[in-house]
């Protein structure tokens, strides 16, 4: 299973990681469908978590990316929720794993600590409402 995955071989070869510390799941192809929905995902979570904190709310823009188009409306975060999404978007984008694990299963994690502990508070609350508004769809995807 970790045999298929290209970069567990270049971290294990050198040496960031070592043979029997490594439980990684294997996950999906990194195709442009999978990183689009993920990025939309991310939106989705972050603006609900940022509704429910935060009252300021402005359009989320990040050049490089068209995001009306791959959220599918337009979103609307306050300044740090847009720096928090601003990371995660590029984080995803430039992702080396193929096939992509889910973040919290990658042998290597390329957030910053304070933006990845962030992140699991927002993916936290935000999963939480999605089961408690019956929006299991975007739930799915963690599956």
């Amino acid at each position: 299973m970790r045999e298929n995955c290209a970069a567990w071989e270049v971290l294990y070869l050198l040496g960031v990681i070592g043979d029997t510390k490594v439980n990684m799941k294997v996950g999906k192809p990194n195709t442009p469908e999978l990183m689009r929905k993920e990025l939309r995902t991310l939106a989705l979570f972050v603006e609900l978590y940022c509704r429910g904190h935060h009252e300021e709310r402005n359009p989320f823009i990040l050049k490089g990316f068209d995001v009306d188009e791959v959220v599918g409306k337009q979103v609307e975060v306050c300044g740090e929720c847009a720096k928090l999404l601003s990371h995660a978007w590029m984080k995803r984008k430039i992702c080396p794993m193929d096939p992509k694990p889910a973040c919290k299963n990658c042998p290597s994690h390329c957030y910053q600590t304070t933006y990845r502990t962030r992140m699991q508070e927002v993916m936290r609350y935000s999963g939480k409402q999605m089961v408690l508004r019956g929006r299991l769809d975007y739930l799915l995807k963690l599956l």
